[in-house]
């Protein structure tokens, strides 16, 4: 009877509170739908996986204050923002830093670009100084308006906020730019596929 009592409450707490534990799961990887970013509530926009020729190399979740559907909406999109990565394989972490920087080049004007570079170059810096990343790791890019771009691995800051307001879009532009890093992913991210 106590069983039965259990489990007739959980389904009372879930019909009267749809949504407050929603969630996306892509690969094992769990992404919230809502989450607070310093006070600022965001929405999981979509979330999908990076492949490599065949392998998956990690998931991503994009997150913004309202739902955009293109390039443009998402950069647009007022307020906090945030980009989660929660790595699939093992990743040498200076590589990684280096394809960001070459991830932003192929979707930017060289001379938006060369304004970066400063920027860029102490990002592939904190990643080259982690070393490398484990399947299950996760990261976040985070806009924080007053504050700047934050790079957050495995839970530690990395460093302080990138203050320039174009660097947090030059790096989601890796994603969802004219030459994104994965055409699928920049599907999912705004919410297109599965």
């Amino acid at each position: 009877m106590k069983m039965l009592k259990a489990w007739l409450l959980a389904i009372a707490v879930a019909l009267l509170a749809p949504g407050v534990f929603a969630q996306t799961t892509v690969n094992g990887v769990k992404y919230e739908d809502n989450i607070d970013l310093r006070g600022a509530k965001l929405h999981l926009n979509g979330a999908g996986t990076r492949y490599k020729a065949v392998f998956k190399v990690y998931t991503a979740g994009l997150y913004l204050t309202k739902k955009a559907n293109t390039t443009e909406e998402a950069l647009g999109a007022p307020g906090a923002k945030r980009i989660s990565i929660t790595t699939l394989r093992e990743i040498d972490s200076g590589e990684l830093g280096k394809l960001f920087t070459r991830g932003v080049e192929d979707n930017m004007e060289k001379g938006a670009f060369s304004k970066l570079i400063p920027g860029l170059v102490r990002m592939s810096q904190l990643f080259t100084d982690i070393k490398k990343l484990n399947a299950g790791d996760t990261f976040t890019i985070d806009w924080i308006p007053g504050a700047g771009t934050i790079v957050t691995v495995k839970g530690v800051q990395q460093g302080d906020a990138f203050k320039e307001p174009e660097f947090f879009n030059a790096l989601l532009r890796i994603w969802l730019g004219p030459s994104p890093a994965d055409w699928k992913l920049k599907e999912a991210l705004l919410g297109h596929a599965a």
